[in-house]
């Protein structure tokens, strides 16, 4: 795996100088284009299809009812929900983008282009792949990081996806280490 934008060198117990926010925008900037990393492999099993649709109150037979779903699907089975496929980004995110010292907090912004393109069949694993698309500055300290996503299924098909999307995140940076970007 790519090592992280967001992780920063360890300052050290005798580092008196606070992180800067601008060279680590530039850091980031510098690295539009490339691949940040994929999270670790997440079972995608009927207990929690059955927890997404209690939850979200969407219990269509094709998730929840596994007799049904296999005799009247071209599935074999159930499958996840896509919003239970596209909600798995946040932790997923959150795996390759841990805490720099320069930044207080990671918020959602936006979630665009989302593309659900192959169901995710019943007790599959699956990951997300994250690339860097774009950094930019925002008022009173902040900045918004710009991630491609790809959600793959193990065992699916090579290089195609089973959900698409583009996120948008916005950095909380501490105004303490130089953000005025």
């Amino acid at each position: 795996m790519t090592a992280s934008p967001l992780r920063g060198p360890d300052p050290g117990p005798c580092d008196p100088a606070p992180p800067d926010a601008a060279a680590f925008l530039a850091g980031l900037r510098a690295r539009t284009g490339t691949e940040v990393g994929a999270s670790a492999w997440t079972l995608v099993d009927q207990a929690r299809i059955d927890r997404f649709a209690e939850a979200t109150g969407d219990r269509q037979f094709v998730h929840v009812d596994p007799v049904r779903a296999a005799t009247e699907t071209p599935f074999g089975g159930t499958v996840a929900h896509g919003y239970l496929t596209l909600s798995l980004l946040g932790g997923a995110v959150g795996e390759v983008l841990p805490a720099h010292p320069c930044v207080r907090a990671v918020l959602n912004m936006a979630a665009d282009k989302v593309r659900f393109l192959a169901p995710v069949r019943v007790d599959t694993r699956v990951r997300a792949v994250f690339t860097l698309t774009g950094v930019s500055a925002l008022p009173e300290g902040k900045a918004a990081l710009r991630l491609g996503a790809a959600v793959q299924a193990e065992g699916g098909e090579p290089g195609r996806p089973v959900l698409t999307a583009e996120l948008t995140l916005m950095l909380v940076l501490d105004e303490t280490a130089g953000a005025d970007t």
